[in-house]
């Protein structure tokens, strides 16, 4: 991503500090992540202290200071999906993608994360895939639906 294109998406919400975090979910769309470069770039176009966005950054689920994957896969952990399976769900795509939670494959497709409730407790377990949903999952089901993104 280059200075201009940072300078573009800052102009656009008219460089307002209430705006920082629209500001960092459009760099990340772009990216699919926020380098350090480019958070320091922000900093100084705004003049935010960079721990301040360091810290927005590295709070916010959404956000990521390390690459993804083209594919987020976020599974719920939450109490509905938990006592349904979906520990067994989410260790069977660790198995099966070759990573732990919070990292991504070496081929950059896939990053899986947990997250504790998607609101879907009655489809449980769940996982989500690029905004997703996919619901009443089993250890059976994972092969197919990675297959779907690959």
């Amino acid at each position: 991503m280059e200075n201009s294109e940072v300078d573009t998406i800052i102009k656009q919400y008219k460089g307002k500090e209430s705006a920082i975090l629209a500001i960092l979910q459009d760099i990340q769309s772009k990216k699919k992540y926020l380098p350090k470069e480019i958070l320091e770039q922000v900093s100084q176009k705004m003049q935010i202290p960079v721990t301040h966005i360091f810290r927005l950054a590295t709070f916010y689920n959404a956000l990521s200071i390390k690459p993804r994957g083209r594919h987020k896969i976020d599974v719920c952990l939450g109490t509905a999906c938990h006592v349904r399976g979906g520990n067994k769900i989410i260790d069977k795509l660790k198995r099966d993608l070759g990573i732990p939670v919070g990292e991504t494959t070496k081929d950059k497709r896939f990053t899986l994360e947990s997250v504790r409730c998607v609101g879907c407790c009655s489809l449980g377990p769940v996982a989500v895939v690029d905004g997703d949903v996919y619901g009443r999952l089993t250890q059976d089901k994972i092969p197919a639906l990675l297959k779907e993104f690959k």
